[in-house]
């Protein structure tokens, strides 16, 4: 009795599957409108497109920044595999 209610209930599934399947399916296309420019709207002259996004000759300190920014790229190129290497030998050393 209940082998034959659970293949009744098998075939149901079954075919409400297949009934789904064939329908016909409706895709869609969506997306979102266009951001406006609301935040950089006043800084019309030196905040338009990306060739006005970095204007190195009006920075302030421009010397000082440079050199602190390559400074801190060199720094940690060669601080991180250097700690790294520390870290692997103090792991691996007994006692």
């Amino acid at each position: 009795m209940a082998l034959n209610r659970g293949v009744r209930s098998g075939l149901r599934i079954l075919a409400a599957a297949a009934e789904s399947a064939s329908a016909p399916a409706s895709r869609g296309f969506h997306c979102t409108g266009i951001r406006r420019m609301g935040a950089h709207a006043h800084d019309e002259p030196y905040y338009v497109h990306a060739k006005h996004m970095y204007n190195l000759h009006r920075m302030k300190h421009q010397q000082l920044k440079v050199t602190l920014a390559v400074l801190a790229a060199v720094g940690t190129g060669v601080g991180v595999p250097v700690y790294a290497v520390v870290f692997q030998q103090k792991k691996t050393a007994s006692g």
